[in-house]
């Protein structure tokens, strides 16, 4: 059953799940709006993170849905309203599946691993099928789905994010009270992460501000309330001023990404947010696919790794050590090296 695009007017977009997730949906966002200029763009997210794409060129909804089944029932009854014509499942889970066949779409698309494929229309057999190579980044994975049913992409499209003006102005205000006059010049930070086999140790991140420090970087370094003792133990252990943020809201950190001279972080969503405003990154990765969620930009990158033949794996727990030796054994040494040649 082929898609008559002509006809397409109303066209919504699942990506349920992280940060990074949807900040790597942004690439099938903009070939969607460059292929359907008219055409009505929303797109499914969970609530936590929907505010990252508010005010996105190209979009004209971001549908955000809580946790609950009454909150999730009422925006299936709200999808089923809006009559969309084609509905991407960028995700492919249990819940993502019901939210696209509550649509009532007539094209529904997805992969053929999905989980409960019988209930799409369109599969997609693999990306790597498509894109005819064996290693496909996640940026490429969701444009894949777009593009064999007939939506042109390209692996030259990166992810981009916009800044609001509201979220601008408070992060300016903000740097003008810790920096001064000197508000762009200094270096994020980034070190928590969702799993131990990805978060590099705080003392490491030590090292990397007080090296920022020496080339007259000043340091900020952010993370979520919850991961505030990370920020303490940083401050504690390095020798060098490093101010704390742990209140901002995703806006607000993708304004504080565009301005900063250079992020170093783990591989975590805050790094892609990083890379869709074009800073320059340094990511250190663990027990991640390099392959599948290294950074998806133009901007200056290095990613920093131990290679182990145990990776990439699952990361919860480490299997095969006991402990997470691929993100501990990553010495400051290449991280440094790294800063110093985006510098």
């Amino acid at each position: 059953m082929l898609i008559d695009w002509k006809n397409v007017e109303r066209v919504l977009v699942i990506r349920l799940r992280s940060i990074g997730d949807t900040v790597l949906a942004t690439p099938s966002l903009i070939a969607l709006r460059r292929f359907l200029a008219d055409a009505q763009i929303d797109i499914l997210l969970e609530a936590w993170v929907a505010p990252l794409l508010d005010g996105f060129e190209g979009l004209d909804s971001v549908i955000a849905v809580g946790k609950g089944a009454s909150k999730r029932l009422s925006v299936a009854r709200w999808l089923r309203q809006n009559r969309y014509d084609v509905v991407f499942n960028l995700h492919g889970g249990t819940t993502s599946t019901l939210f696209a066949r509550a649509t009532g779409a007539r094209h529904i698309v997805g992969n053929a691993n999905y989980q409960f494929s019988f209930l799409y229309d369109h599969l997609l057999s693999s990306s790597s099928d498509f894109w005819k190579r064996e290693h496909t980044h996640s940026a490429e994975q969701q444009m894949a789905l777009l593009g064999f049913i007939g939506v042109p992409v390209s692996d030259d499209i990166r992810t981009r994010l916009d800044l609001l003006p509201a979220a601008e102005a408070s992060v300016n205000a903000r740097l003008a009270g810790v920096l001064g006059t000197d508000g762009s010049n200094f270096g994020l930070i980034h070190p928590a992460a969702a799993f131990a086999t990805k978060q590099w140790a705080t003392e490491n991140f030590a090292v990397a501000a007080e090296h920022l420090a020496i080339k007259g970087i000043r340091v900020i370094a952010i993370a979520s309330k919850a991961e505030g003792h990370i920020l303490e133990k940083l401050q504690q252990l390095s020798s060098v001023p490093v101010i704390t943020f742990n209140d901002l809201t995703l806006p607000e950190i993708t304004a504080l990404a565009s301005k900063a001279k250079m992020f170093v972080g783990n591989d975590s969503g805050i790094a892609h947010i990083a890379a869709a405003v074009n800073t320059p990154t340094v990511v250190v990765f663990g027990s991640s696919n390099r392959n599948h969620w290294r950074p998806w930009t133009d901007a200056p990158n290095e990613i920093v790794y131990e290679p182990f033949t145990c990776q990439p794996c699952a990361g919860y727990e480490c299997k095969v050590f006991g402990e997470p030796r691929c993100i501990l054994s990553v010495q400051p040494e290449r991280v440094l090296a790294a800063i110093d040649g985006l510098i």
